[in-house]
């Protein structure tokens, strides 16, 4: 069932995309060469408890997972997806790292990601994250009431086949807002006029995938996802509000 949000909770989920926006742009601005991964999950414990938020991943149990997440940050670096668990390791030049969290404010749920190149990249690694980050603009432009939650994945495809990358086919956007995920499921491919159709009321995560390479993916022994073929990976993800008046980037 898909749940649609009021004027009020949307007010909420406001307040709640801005304090994840803060945290994700200090996050951002410090992951550095020779910065650990450790310290960012710490900054990113303690901004959350400086804005009076809850990180909504931390104890989260996603289904087909083993155990409950354990960290605020999921950090996947190269070629892992998502779900990277915050490890002792110093980020170096070259890497390619997705940075996605989820707060809760106020009881409502927000989520978003950006990817970070770190130092000197190469050209692919820029193409790569430049694509994937183009998608979700593309995607967002298209939202609005009266279309289906089809177009939104038939945007983020085209542009995977424009810019010779591969779209993750099985990670998808979610609805959100008062839980993690939510309906509807958000492929990052599709027809247009197909799936749900977009409402007032709805709030979704949208979150492009894309690889060099591959489709598919593996799963590691910490239950993050790699592509199946090692190639680099980027994400980028924004959670969205949709209303009769206009639409709402909440974690922008």
């Amino acid at each position: 069932m898909i749940f649609l949000k009021s004027k009020e909770e949307i007010e909420i989920l406001k307040e709640s995309g801005k304090i994840l926006s803060s945290i994700l742009k200090a996050l951002k601005s410090k992951a550095l060469i020779g910065v650990n991964l450790l310290e960012l999950e710490d900054l990113a414990q303690k901004m959350s408890k400086e804005f009076d938020a809850k990180p909504s991943f931390f104890g989260y149990q996603p289904d087909g997972a083993e155990k409950p997440y354990p960290a605020a940050l999921c950090l996947s670096l190269n070629e892992v997806v998502v779900h990277g668990v915050p490890k002792n390791y110093r980020l170096k030049s070259g890497d390619v790292l997705k940075i996605d969290m989820g707060v809760i404010y106020e009881g409502m749920y927000t989520d978003s990601a950006v990817t970070v190149g770190i130092g000197e990249l190469s050209s692919v690694a820029k193409k790569l994250m430049n694509s994937t980050k183009k998608a979700l603009d593309d995607a967002i432009k298209i939202i609005k009431i009266g279309r289906h939650i089809g177009d939104i994945g038939y945007v983020v495809e085209k542009r995977a086949k424009k810019d010779g990358f591969k779209v993750i086919k099985n990670l998808t956007g979610h609805g959100v807002g008062y839980a993690v995920h939510e309906e509807p499921t958000i492929l990052n491919f599709g027809r247009k006029n197909t799936g749900p159709e977009i409402r007032d009321g709805m709030v979704i995560a949208v979150e492009p995938m894309f690889s060099v390479s591959s489709e598919q993916i593996v799963q590691n022994r910490d239950e993050s996802y790699s592509s199946a073929d090692g190639s680099l990976t980027a994400q980028f993800e924004h959670t969205i509000a949709v209303t009769k008046n206009k639409i709402i980037v909440l974690t922008e």
